[in-house]
């Protein structure tokens, strides 16, 4: 039967990464618990299979496939009981390098990527402060430009990778006193004069490393800066979409293997003259979590292929990191309990499971964190665009706009077939659009009785003024940025934010 979202050679690639799992994690990861390391020869043999590379280019050593070969790697890597594992990788690949590929100069691909793709450097992400989590706009640690070098000092903490890793990405405050438009992302290597670590022990994912790290005058290159100073938050809220979309995806696969594993001891374990697995009562309760995990699973595949498609997926991609963990940590609890007091003793694989389950709420972003983001999303009609572009995806959407306005002038122009009259009812404003350059030029646009007339030149007096640029009018328009964090940034100044969102809701958008 053809499936929605998987081919043939996607299933020839699941086999191998199974094969994998079997051969080469599964005889030897409970001594990576004991040891609280992963082995450096796992990675290395990663990378020669092909699976720390799967959405990177070929000139650096990947296979550029689609996003559906990383649902499959992150599945079987989480369907093997280790979380440590799995959280280790997806930290590698989906989000130290996430960065690099979408807007590293070309001097920090090359120096990074093939010996990330490779397994021979390991990279971790570092955001997280001890005051700072999901508040990154209030990050600490500070990057001075200093004879043509970055001078770093601070503190991160709950850092997967950090230990046994090779290199950092880094968000650091580039403008002290400007909050989100201060931070900047610098690529940081782990072997530098002046940094230190100490590895955290915690209570789940016992084979990954995870590491308070300390910046004490460490000087790094300005050329490792990440795309352009000052741009790091917005780098970074762009890329929770993907961060999510992993963390989904590997809780719905651990979830499962927890279940699997709690249905073999059920099937093995008698109690009053018969099998677990024959009891009505514990039957229908993983039922009801097996239903539940299939639904989750495919909320995660939907968001997916928005995400392979270049769809904006961040409310879906929200939702499943949100369900998805919640259950896992649900269902691990449900399942120790199937087991007994089994569950309870080390050694038993869900009693790890249990211990792994509970930090996929809190990584991420909290459950409390997705449901404000959803909660914006969909009652308060925010949307999140991309801040940079990405490969194919955005020049199929660069051809898709060659064919509609391009100018701050043509955009404009465009609103009297763009206006939805009935969404105007009861509307009665007047706008100016001052917008500098050739292109832009001096605009009135006054709604009423449910009808709009644009005027050339500022004429009265307005409800809202909007102040800009024509190319920023142009990239926020158009999609190629994101018109909030413009505002944000104050490259668009908006008198009066609240009659502006229900403006924008009187047209239809261009992208």
């Amino acid at each position: 039967m053809k499936h929605p979202y998987f081919n043939e050679d996607h299933e020839m690639f699941r086999s191998s990464v199974k094969q994998f799992v079997e051969k080469e994690i599964l005889p030897f990861a409970d001594q990576w618990e004991e040891d609280k390391k992963i082995p450096k020869s796992l990675w290395t043999k990663m990378g020669d299979q092909g699976f720390l590379g799967i959405n990177f280019p070929e000139k650096y050593g990947g296979t550029d496939n689609d996003f559906f070969y990383s649902v499959i790697l992150l599945e079987e890597l989480a369907k093997s009981g280790y979380a440590g594992v799995s959280a280790a990788q997806g930290v590698h690949q989906y989000m130290s390098t996430a960065h690099l590929l979408r807007t590293g100069s070309d001097f920090l691909k090359e120096k990074y990527l093939p010996k990330a793709i490779s397994g021979e450097w390991i990279g971790s992400l570092a955001i997280t402060e001890p005051i700072a989590g999901s508040d990154v706009a209030n990050i600490k640690t500070t990057a001075v430009k200093k004879e043509g070098h970055y001078i770093i000092n601070g503190q991160k903490t709950f850092i997967t990778n950090g230990v046994f890793g090779d290199f950092i990405c880094l968000a650091c405050k580039t403008k002290l006193e400007d909050g989100i438009n201060g931070i900047s992302l610098i690529m940081v290597d782990q072997n530098l004069p002046g940094v230190k670590k100490n590895q955290l022990k915690k209570m789940g994912w016992h084979c990954s490393d995870t590491a308070e790290l300390f910046f004490d005058d460490v000087k790094v290159p300005e050329n490792h800066l990440v795309g352009e100073e000052n741009q790091g938050f917005f780098y970074i809220m762009d890329c929770f979409q993907l961060e999510r979309l992993v963390t989904g995806i590997s809780s719905v696969a651990g979830a499962e293997a927890g279940i699997d594993a709690t249905l073999k001891y059920m099937s093995e374990r008698e109690a009053f003259g018969r099998t677990l697995n024959k009891f009505q009562i514990l039957r229908h309760r993983l039922i009801d979590l097996y239903t539940e995990l299939e639904s989750v699973r495919q909320l995660s595949y939907y968001a997916s292929w928005k995400h392979q498609n270049g769809q904006d997926a961040v409310k879906e991609s929200c939702m499943s990191k949100l369900k998805a963990t919640e259950l896992a940590k649900e269902a691990s609890d449900v399942c120790l309990q199937m087991f007994g007091g089994n569950g309870y003793m080390h050694g038993y694989p869900i009693e790890r499971m249990y211990r792994d389950a509970r930090v996929g709420t809190i990584v991420g972003g909290t459950s409390e964190i997705m449901k404000e983001i959803i909660g914006k999303i969909w009652l308060d009609d925010v949307s999140y665009k991309p801040v940079y572009k990405n490969s194919q995806k955005d020049k199929l959407k660069e051809e898709k706009m060659s064919k509609k306005p391009e100018t701050a002038r043509e955009i404009i122009e465009s609103l009297p077939e763009r206006f939805k009259s009935e969404k105007s009812e009861g509307v009665d404003t007047v706008f100016h659009f001052d917008i500098e350059g050739e292109r832009g030029g001096q605009w009135t646009i006054t709604v009423a009785e449910q009808k709009l007339d644009l005027k050339e030149g500022l004429h009265g007096e307005a409800k809202c003024v909007l102040k800009t640029k024509d190319a920023v009018y142009e990239d926020s328009e158009l999609g190629r940025t994101n018109a909030q964090m413009a505002v944000m940034m104050g490259k668009i100044k908006i008198s009066n934010i609240g009659e502006m969102m229900k403006f924008v809701g009187l047209f239809k958008r261009l992208h």
